[in-house]
């Protein structure tokens, strides 16, 4: 029986989300409450949707887990149990059955992450700073979106990746847009149907450094053209990135997006692993 479960979790104390031994993970707690509150034979194992990193949150990230048919529980009391559990920065916000060809990673559509700056004179509100990256250079949001155009589609996003053996860098990049709040926050949001390693970070180097005067819109285009790693790319900070939401498609499409994602991409982490 395969369930899906809507979490929500802030990243600060993890070593990301993937399990390492000896080492604090979104993963492994998730996994070691559900054992527990299910009272399971053998540990839970769950897929997830995006592999975020170390100190990367998020709103909406998805996962799945098969359990054993013997298992009793339902929706609402599956949420409770785990929240008794749970330490306070992971919430599940929401358990069900999954439907039929429901695959957390490889069914979804798209991801939508959402990287948050301050670029005031002050340090930025002691409540939204461990959320919040603060830059120490005043930012044009309309040069960051120029800058963006031209690099939107599919592209081999290697300039912006950290390689790995047999890992392709090609990805589809829906959206890439930036505006200031009311509040002052510059706040990006980016789209894209996976991510490769390091890649919003990336991004977001490369936008600051264009939103700050370092280099002009058109520049951008050129580092992904030349598909290698530009040195004049910073990588920033995790704590600023967010995993804002996943998409999939209608049920009747989830196991046809599932086999398609995974002829294309094969093996390819479908993550912002950072």
């Amino acid at each position: 029986m395969r369930w899906r479960l809507d979490l929500a979790y802030d990243g600060a104390a993890y070593r990301g989300w993937a399990s390492q031994p000896g080492l604090p993970s979104v993963q492994q707690s998730v996994e070691d409450a559900l054992a527990l509150v299910l009272r399971l034979d053998e540990p839970a194992r769950v897929t997830v949707a995006g592999r975020t990193d170390t100190g990367v949150h998020a709103r909406g990230q998805v996962i799945h887990v098969d359990l054993p048919d013997d298992v009793e529980t339902d929706e609402t009391h599956l949420v409770r149990r785990l929240d008794r559990v749970l330490p306070d920065d992971i919430v599940v916000r929401s358990a069900r059955q999954a439907p039929d060809g429901f695959d957390a990673r490889f069914s979804a559509l798209r991801r939508r992450y959402v990287y948050r700056i301050w670029d005031g004179p002050t340090r930025p509100d002691p409540l939204h700073r461990n959320h919040v990256v603060h830059h120490h250079k005043p930012l044009d949001v309309s040069a960051m979106n120029d800058a963006a155009v031209g690099i939107l589609g599919e592209h081999d996003f290697a300039a912006f990746c950290r390689r790995r053996e047999g890992a392709s860098t090609i990805r589809s990049l829906i959206q890439l847009t930036t505006r200031r709040t009311d509040a002052g926050i510059v706040e990006t949001t980016v789209v894209a149907d996976a991510f490769c390693h390091s890649m919003v970070r990336s991004l977001m180097g490369a936008l600051t450094a264009v939103g700050e005067g370092r280099n002009e819109p058109a520049w951008m285009v050129r580092v992904l053209k030349a598909k290698v790693r530009d040195s004049r790319v910073k990588v920033m900070p995790a704590h600023g990135l967010t995993l804002e939401e996943v998409v999939y498609p209608a049920d009747s499409q989830l196991a046809d997006r599932a086999r398609e994602s995974r002829q294309f991409r094969g093996t390819v982490e479908s993550a912002e692993d950072d």
